[in-house]
């Protein structure tokens, strides 16, 4: 569907994903909570308008921590970094885990989920 639309000149969402559940050694939550998010919500529409380019990874882009809003909220680049570090590991698990879904669905899965589950092992496997 999506290339039909983009072949009639429309423009496709843009697609934001975030995990606000990653724990820290002790089991706490490092996001300080959803009343916090602004910030990200700002980030979002700074690189939809062109202003925060993020950094490219096998995963997608993410903000920099300095293209993030900090206004009154007190979070340092060791917890940022923490939130959106990227674990090869657990993703190679993760693929794992969509391939045992897959295969039931082998003769009819659309070749591009199958392509881009592809593309994305490639990229982290880099």
């Amino acid at each position: 569907m999506g290339r039909q639309l983009q072949q009639r000149g429309h423009a496709l969402p843009r697609i934001f994903c975030v995990n606000w559940f990653r724990k820290d050694a002790d089991g706490r939550f490092i996001w300080p909570g959803y009343g916090e998010n602004i910030g990200v919500l700002r980030w979002m529409s700074d690189r939809l308008e062109g202003r925060a380019p993020g950094v490219e990874h096998a995963l997608g882009i993410s903000p920099t921590y300095e293209e993030m809003h900090w206004d009154g909220l007190t979070f340092g680049r060791d917890r940022f970094d923490a939130v959106t570090r990227i674990e090869r590991d657990h993703w190679v698990r993760e693929l794992d885990m969509h391939q045992a879904l897959f295969d039931p669905l082998a003769d009819r899965l659309p070749a591009a989920l199958a392509d881009t589950k592809a593309r994305l092992a490639q990229r982290l496997l880099g």
